[in-house]
């Protein structure tokens, strides 16, 4: 029999999700914290009649952290990864003084 160690994300008494590593759970449920606050702030606006859009909006937006740190100017652009030149096949030296 095997044994296997499960972490569940529960908000209001709802399981939201399983993971099988800490790690991934405490990043799914800081998302979660994140979309509650975001759904807080849009409800200030008063430019969602609909709940539910405010909701996936503040959802969203919580899933795109990363990119609205970019567009608030938060946070830099990562600069794109160069890829390694080929080295340049070197000629003898031997062979290039006897030709």
């Amino acid at each position: 029999m095997a044994v296997i160690v499960k972490y569940v994300v529960e908000r209001n008494g709802e399981e939201k999700m399983t993971f099988t590593s800490k790690s991934e759970a405490d990043a799914y449920d800081k998302m979660l914290d994140m979309a509650d606050d975001m759904f807080t702030l849009l409800g200030e606006s008063k430019l969602f009649e609909d709940e539910a859009k405010q909701e996936e909006l503040s959802l969203f937006l919580a899933q795109k952290r990363e990119e609205v740190l970019i567009a608030l100017g938060a946070k830099k652009k990562a600069a794109p990864k160069k890829k390694a030149a080929k080295p340049e096949p070197v000629a003898d030296a031997a062979s290039d003084e006897a030709a």
